[in-house]
């Protein structure tokens, strides 16, 4: 049970803070003896089961299967693929001993299973009747971060990882391209989210991938949170752990690759992008609980009344009643605090009016509604509140999205607003270090379908292409 909310930070003042006291006063993490790590405390996961529930149905629609690999990898096979190791060298846990002996060789706490996939494919995959193979992982990786954040950058991270085998480069693409889209979609249907999608530039793509597709969502503060990522590796992976097909026409060939991934990053971009002065607010697609019933005072009436109302709500609306001893103004805080869309308020006073109060959690608005419409209301609000946050989040994102021509000005203006800006790029990587160095901003996509009119904001030179550049957690 979680405690009265004390105080939390007004957001504005010091969003920092404020994001810290969400996730103490709504019970969403605890912190752990082991420096950087965070346990995610009941309320937290169920956040992250509904997240898992909803992903792994629509892998499981698409032909995925779940499987599970080991968490430690020997140094020998992580130096297979020179590229990706090199990527995640600052990162890698590494295990010496095993009980009191010193190990022949060093074994690494996986930061991503890419080699182990590899590694078990060269033994399974024989024929092109063997192919595709659609796996995907939930699990936790280790990367040794050293400024860490609950949710947003731990060093132990809990995440699904899918991992794919084709026959045909078109069919990786496609595969990459279709669970991007999956991702798109629950991020923006399902969390609310009016995420920003591209391609990762050459020096920002995954360690060892041909291609990176990103989905780039803003905070409130105007700093960008990468919250999901699908990866065409081609088949240099494939080559280098020597794995091979007998294809319809009686030769050897090399299949082409695919990963795609998201974390519990996502649940700190909830909280980021919608959350307020009173707590959390959870979209309801994604609640855990969708209704919370307080009951005001002890009259069975009361009691009766919430029950033969819970009777007829749809059986995916969840609700719990709240009949604990606390005072009516500590449940309200409690709910408000933990997110709960809808907060319906029941007390003799609007019983005898015939009515009772329902409260957006979004908006705080309260909502007289007659008894016997209640669970209508409900259920024509629910998906209201949802586009409302999704619209509220969009036009909140569009404000800060700035248009930068000329770089003294850019250079003065990052200081002063955080935001999205949109860039011509000559697509030299010396431009994007140039303003990293500048400005402390990273590129964070590519932008399709608009139309370059002017030089790279940097060197002057030629554009190439379109880009986002922004702060980033």
């Amino acid at each position: 049970m979680s405690k009265l909310v004390t105080k939390i930070t007004d957001r504005d003042t010091d969003f920092a803070q404020w994001y810290t006291d969400i996730l103490r006063e709504a019970d969403l993490v605890a912190y752990s003896s082991v420096k950087g790590s965070m346990i995610i405390r009941p309320y937290g996961y169920a956040i992250w089961e509904r997240m898992q529930n909803i992903l792994d149905k629509e892998f499981k629609r698409t032909g995925h299967q779940n499987v599970q690999m080991p968490m430690f990898i020997p140094e020998s096979l992580l130096n297979i693929e020179k590229e990706h190791v090199k990527g995640f060298a600052p990162e890698v846990a590494w295990v010496t001993y095993g009980g009191e002996n010193k190990l022949e060789e060093r074994i690494c706490v996986r930061p991503t299973s890419e080699v182990l996939f590899c590694d078990h494919y060269k033994d399974i995959i024989k024929s092109y009747r063997d192919l595709p193979i659609l796996y995907n992982q939930w699990c936790t990786i280790v990367r040794w971060e050293k400024t860490t954040r609950p949710f947003l950058r731990s060093r132990e991270i809990l995440w699904q990882e899918g991992h794919t085998m084709h026959a045909t480069a078109e069919e990786a693409k496609e595969e990459t391209l279709r669970m991007f889209k999956i991702y798109e979609d629950f991020q923006r249907n399902i969390l609310a989210l009016p995420v920003i999608t591209g391609k990762k530039t050459e020096k920002e793509k995954f360690a060892g991938a041909e291609e990176t597709y990103t989905l780039e969502a803003m905070m409130y503060d105007g700093v960008a949170l990468q919250n999901g990522t699908s990866h065409y590796f081609g088949n240099h992976f494939a080559k280098a752990f020597g794995i091979e097909y007998l294809d319809t026409d009686n030769k050897l060939k090399t299949p082409y690759q695919t990963s795609w991934g998201v974390a519990t990053r996502m649940i700190g971009a909830i909280i980021m992008t919608h959350g307020d002065n009173h707590g959390l607010v959870l979209p309801p697609n994604i609640a855990p609980m969708k209704v919370v019933f307080i009951p005001i005072g002890k009259d069975e009436k009361v009691l009766d009344t919430i029950n033969d109302i819970t009777k007829s709500l749809k059986e995916d609306i969840t609700y719990q009643i709240d009949t604990s001893d606390k005072t009516p103004g500590f449940k309200f805080a409690d709910a408000e605090v933990k997110g709960i869309p809808i907060r319906v308020e029941v007390g003799m006073r609007d019983l005898e009016q015939n009515k009772v109060t329902l409260v957006r959690r979004d908006t705080l608005e309260k909502i007289p509604v007659d008894i016997e419409n209640v669970s209508q209301e409900i259920e024509k609000l629910l998906p209201q509140i949802q586009q409302d946050m999704y619209d509220r989040a969009l036009k909140r994102r569009d404000s800060m999205i700035y248009e930068a021509t000329d770089y003294e000005t850019f250079k003065k203006e990052t200081k002063e607003k955080n935001g999205f800006y949109k860039i011509n790029w000559c697509g030299e990587t010396a431009c994007e270090d140039k303003i990293k160095e500048d400005t402390g901003l990273k590129s964070r996509c590519l932008i399709e379908g608009e139309k370059i009119t002017g030089p790279c904001l940097v060197c002057g030179k030629d554009a190439k292409h379109r880009l986002y550049v922004g702060k980033q957690y």
